[in-house]
């Protein structure tokens, strides 16, 4: 009698022993039994291949930080973008009709309908059609185009519960700061990539056109882009993706890394002259210039080591009939002739001028018509100029900045 518990034990034991060495792969029972201690748990299937187990998260795990701001800036601006479809007709060889698509990006300005894009998005279209975030289709008319600034107004109408884009209030962008590009390339709509701003600066669009205070992204922008919004993180729209540097070695015209917006500031200002007046009446001083900085200063003996120097004032411009006046001596500076002698504009309306972008951004809050005071170095003397800026033309194409 005393023998039966003892036989129980060693049965007992040798089952565990079956189950744990023979029948079940090591660790796996205590996966069963308890889970693992990294969050998963073993799962096992069974079949005409035999049995294998599966490591499996228990819970989905939570979002950090940066990829809730990702989707919140995506929730935000996602009902806002639209996808832009313009036909072409052209004709074959013998004649007949093809129709010719294009597509591009664009965003809602407004609950009226009126949506941005690209000039070259809808340029010499004969149809151009809004698909909104919803997948609902609605014929869009061209009202008016910018084809300096490559930006064209469209609007659609009949379109219930449109969601306008949140524009930037300011422009202090800032090299290094995360940006967003939703947009539609290669047809693939409501598709958002995330950079940084790698530079602002003055670009050559191909029609020959500049972009003053462009922004440089590496955030993957590829054809179809355009048009599209450049986001900051808080999903504000602060530029309007317009170009791709391409990889000359590439088969298919695709991004290089490096991507251009128009500011919102310039766009803003094309909306303003569009609401007052019907078209665009950007300002302009008609002078072609050169950015100074401390060592070029240095070089050519100038009074102060900031400004834009006035190479030219064009023949009957604003600042010609002002008095302001163009170099007259020729130099080069490394293979790029240039006009020394020139007045150097140090300040405009009481701000100081330091660079290209100060101009631009001082002119941005104008208009062609306004009257305003720059101060100016002609040799060592230091004086005020009043100018009435005129309408800007458009824009030469040379290595040089007309304003």
């Amino acid at each position: 009698m005393k023998l039966r518990p003892v036989l129980v034990v060693l049965v007992i034991l040798a089952g565990f022993y079956l189950l744990t060495m023979r029948l079940v792969p090591v660790g796996a029972l205590g996966n069963l039994l308890h889970g693992s201690g990294d969050g998963t748990a073993t799962s096992f299937i069974s079949g005409p291949l035999g049995s294998f187990g599966l490591t499996e998260a228990k819970a989905a795990p939570a979002f950090d930080e940066e990829e809730q701001q990702n989707i919140a800036v995506y929730k935000k601006a996602l009902p806002s973008v639209v996808n832009i479809t313009s036909t072409e007709v052209a004709y074959d060889f013998f004649y007949r009709p093809v129709p010719q698509q294009g597509q591009g990006s664009g965003f809602i300005l407004n609950k009226d309908g009126n949506i941005l894009t690209n000039n070259h998005v809808i340029d010499n279209a004969q149809l151009v059609e809004v698909t909104l975030w919803n997948k609902k289709k609605y014929k869009a008319r061209v009202v008016t185009v910018d084809r300096n600034h490559d930006l064209a107004l469209l609007k659609i109408d009949g379109a219930p519960d449109l969601q306008p884009a949140t524009l930037a209030s300011v422009n202090n962008l800032v090299v290094g700061q995360r940006v967003y590009a939703i947009g539609n390339p290669f047809g693939f709509s409501g598709t958002m990539t995330r950079g940084i701003i790698s530079a602002i600066r003055s670009v050559q669009m191909p029609s020959g056109n500049k972009i003053e205070d462009a922004i440089q992204t590496d955030a993957s922008v590829n054809p179809g882009n355009s048009g599209g919004p450049l986001l900051n993180s808080k999903g504000e729209v602060i530029g309007i993706t317009t170009m791709i540097a391409t990889n000359p070695n590439g088969a298919a015209e695709q991004s290089a890394g490096i991507g251009f917006a128009i500011p919102i500031t310039t766009a803003k200002a094309v909306l303003d002259d569009f609401a007052r007046f019907g078209r665009v009446r950007r300002p302009s001083l008609d002078v072609v210039t050169l950015p100074i900085g401390p060592d070029l200063a240095e070089q050519i003996g100038l009074p102060a080591d900031y400004g834009i120097l006035i190479e030219r004032a064009l023949p009957g411009g604003a600042a010609e009939q002002a008095g302001l006046r163009g170099g007259t001596q020729r130099a080069l500076l490394g293979n790029t002739p240039i006009m020394l002698g020139g007045d150097l504009i140090v300040g405009f309306d009481g701000q100081p001028i330091s660079n290209a972008q100060d101009l631009s951004n001082a002119l941005n809050g104008h208009h062609a018509g306004d009257a305003v005071t720059l101060t100016v170095f002609r040799g060592r003397n230091r004086m005020a100029v009043h100018v009435t800026l005129s309408e800007a033309k458009q824009i030469v194409n040379d290595n040089n900045q007309r304003i």
